[in-house]
C-alpha cells in the first residue's frame, strides 16, 4: 500500500490488488515504528496521522519472573517521533489508502486475489486474478508480490527460499483492559512461559509463546488449563480470563523465518514479507517492509515513468535492502534459539546478565531502542510528487 501511494505521488499508474474485502486481520503487526513516522513526516502526512487513534510507547520493558527492566529507551532517537505508535493495521492501512487515493494515479481493487502470473518469452508481464464479477486478466510493467509470508506471486515465480528453523510459535487473542491494569507493554516470562501483552487502550492484544507445533497438544490439556496458564503469567488479568469462551477465539501465528535468495525475475519484483518472512520478535517485521517500499520507490520511479524499467532496477532493491533484511533475522533466530527456545519449559528463571546491565546502566537501553525503532539502515523518501497533493 506504501509502495503504491510512493509510486503513485511520482506519477507512476499503480493498481493494488487486496484479497479481502477489508484489512481486518487481528494477527497483523500493529507496531508503526520511529523511521515509519519519519517517512510520514517526509511524505507531510505526520500530522494527519497522529490525530488517529492509537498509543504511543516510549519505553518497551520486560518482567522475568518477578523482576522487571526497561529493554529499550526510545526517548534518545534521532528521528521527529521517539515512540512506537501503536494501532491496529487495519486502521493503518486504510489511512495510507486514503491518501494515496488522492492521487489519479493510483487504483485500488478490493476482493482480487492474484491466482496466478502471465508470462510471456520468461518474462512476468502479469496476473490472472478472481473478483466477484469473475477472472481477470490484469497486464503491468512490473508485478510486485507484496502479498506476504505465504506469497502466492513468489510460489509462481518459482523463486528460491531458504528457511530457517523456528522453535516457537504464537497464540494471539485478547482480554478487555481496566484502567488500573496500567498501560505498559510488556514482554512476560514466568514460569518458563512466555506471554506479550500489547496495549490497544481498552483491550490487551496478547502474544502467547508456545512450543513449535504444540498447539493441539494445549487444546487437548483444555481451555481451563490454558486459562491458568495466562492467570499465572498475568494475575491482574485472572478475574477476564473466562472471556476465552473457545479455541476458535485464540488464532495460531506460525512463526517463520526465510528469505528468497533472489527477490526478482524480469517483469516482477518481491518485497516484504515476502521477500523474508520475519519472526514477531521486536515487532520490526512491518518495520522492514515499509523500508523495502520506500527503496523500491527511490529506485523504481524514474525508470517506471520512463519506460525503462530492467532486471538491473530490481537488482539494486535487493542489494539495498539484503544486508538490514540478514542482519535482523540473524539476531531473531540467535534470540529465539539462545533465549526463548531455552525459557520454555524451564521452571526457575532469574533475569540475565544483560539485562541486569540494562538495570544499572540505562544507557544500554538505547541500543534495543536503536534496533528496534530505526533498524539497519533506514530508508528515506527520495522520489519525487508530481502533483504536490496534501
Amino acid at each position: 500500500m506504501l509502495l503504491g501511494l510512493l509510486l503513485a505521488r511520482a506519477g507512476v499508474n499503480v493498481l493494488v490488488l487486496v484479497k479481502h474485502a477489508d484489512f481486518l486481520r487481528d494477527f497483523r503487526g500493529d507496531t508503526i515504528h520511529p523511521s515509519t513516522l519519519e517517512v510520514m513526516h517526509e511524505l507531510g502526512i505526520l500530522d494527519e496521522f497522529l490525530k488517529r487513534p492509537h498509543q504511543e510507547v516510549r519505553e518497551l520493558g520486560g518482567q522475568v519472573g518477578h523482576e522487571t527492566v526497561i529493554i529499550a529507551d526510545f526517548s534518545h532517537l534521532p528521528t521527529r517521533c521517539k515512540f512506537i505508535a501503536f494501532m491496529p493495521q487495519w486502521d493503518f492501512l486504510t489511512f495510507i489508502a486514503d491518501c494515496a487515493k488522492l492521487y489519479p494515479t493510483f487504483s485500488l481493487r478490493m476482493q482480487t486475489e492474484v491466482t496466478d502470473l502471465l508470462e510471456e518469452d520468461g518474462r512476468v508481464v502479469g496476473v490472472r486474478a478472481k473478483a466477484p464479477e469473475g477472472s481477470l486478466e490484469i497486464r503491468a510493467d512490473l508485478i510486485v508480490g507484496a502479498d506476504g509470508r505465504h506469497s502466492l506471486v513468489r510460489e509462481r515465480a518459482q523463486l528460491q527460499v531458504d528457511e530457517f528453523g523456528v522453535p516457537i510459535d504464537v497464540l494471539w487473542f485478547r482480554i478487555s483492559k481496566h484502567p488500573e491494569d496500567g498501560s505498559q507493554t510488556l514482554g512476560r516470562i514466568v514460569d518458563g512461559k512466555i506471554m506479550v501483552m500489547l496495549n490497544r487502550e481498552d483491550y490487551w492484544q496478547c502474544g502467547f509463546v508456545i512450543p513449535k507445533r504444540e498447539f493441539e497438544a494445549i487444546k487437548q490439556r483444555g481451555l481451563a488449563s490454558f486459562q491458568e496458564d495466562i492467570a499465572r503469567i498475568a494475575p491482574f488479568v485472572r478475574d477476564r480470563v473466562g472471556e476465552l469462551q473457545k479455541w476458535e477465539e485464540i488464532r495460531l501465528l506460525t512463526v517463520l523465518v526465510d528469505r528468497l535468495r533472489r527477490w526478482h525475475r524480469p517483469g516482477l519484483v518481491c518485497i516484504g514479507d515476502a521477500a523474508h518472512a520475519m519472526s514477531p520478535i521486536g515487532g520490526v517485521g512491518i518495520n522492514l517492509a515499509i523500508q523495502d517500499a520506500v527503496a523500491a520507490a527511490n529506485i523504481l520511479a524514474g525508470p517506471l515513468m520512463n519506460g525503462t524499467i530492467s532486471m538491473s532496477d530490481l537488482e539494486k532493491i535487493q542489494k539495498r535492502r539484503d544486508f538490514p533484511t540478514r542482519v535482523t533475522q540473524g539476531v531473531q533466530v540467535f534470540f529465539q534459539n539462545r533465549v526463548i527456545g531455552r525459557v520454555l519449559g524451564s521452571p526457575q528463571v532469574s533475569l540475565p546478565w544483560p539485562l541486569r546491565l540494562f538495570q544499572r546502566f540505562p544507557i544500554l537501553r538505547r541500543i534495543p531502542a536503536r534496533l528496534i525503532g530505526v533498524g539497519i539502515r533506514p530508508e528515506h523518501v527520495k522520489s519525487p510528487d508530481l502533483y504536490q497533493t496534501k
